[in-house]
Order: structure tokens, then C-alpha cells, then sequence
């Protein structure tokens, strides 16, 4: 069993997350590849004491890129998508 810590890898600040928060309370996080939607869930409340009502993930495909030496990739990674109950918010800055 992976700790909490271990499951949330650290916030996703990107335009989208951004308006996602202010407007729809949703916030954009990148995990570890072996969590499911109930670790990431317990995590997120564990971490921020907030309630999560839902909770949304994507594999995302890493990219191939060209180098001196040959083709190479970066690494594939986990990002969820995590909606609050209206009353709660995350203060990540």
C-alpha cells in the first residue's frame, strides 16, 4: 500500500486546471501509474482535508523525440482529475 504522498506526485498547473478550479472545483494532479480511483480519493482528502466527490483518470502516452543518438521517449504518466464538494477548495499557490 502506497502512502499517500507516494500516490500524489504534485499538482498540474496548467491554464485548464486553473479556470477547472476557479470554475468548476475540479483540480488536476499527477499520480503514480498504480493508483486507482479509491487510493487517489482517500489520498486527496488525507492531504488537503477536503471531501472529493469524484474522481476522473487518464494514461497519458509519453513523447517520442529525436536526439543525436537516436530516437527516445519521455515516460508515460497518470493524471486525475479530482471534483470537490462545493464548500471545500484547495489553496495551491
Amino acid at each position: 500500500m502506497l502512502h499517500a504522498t507516494q500516490i500524489i506526485k504534485r499538482p498540474l498547473i496548467t491554464e485548464k486546471s486553473t479556470w477547472e478550479s476557479d470554475a468548476r472545483n475540479r483540480y488536476a494532479f499527477v499520480v503514480d501509474m498504480s493508483a486507482t480511483k479509491e487510493d487517489i480519493k482517500k489520498a486527496i482528502a488525507e492531504l488537503y482535508k477536503v471531501r472529493v466527490t469524484k474522481v476522473s483518470t487518464q494514461v497519458r502516452k509519453g513523447k517520442s523525440f529525436r536526439t543525436r543518438y537516436g530516437e527516445s521517449n519521455t515516460g508515460d504518466w497518470k493524471k486525475a482529475v479530482v471534483q470537490l464538494h462545493p464548500e471545500d477548495k484547495i489553496n495551491l499557490f
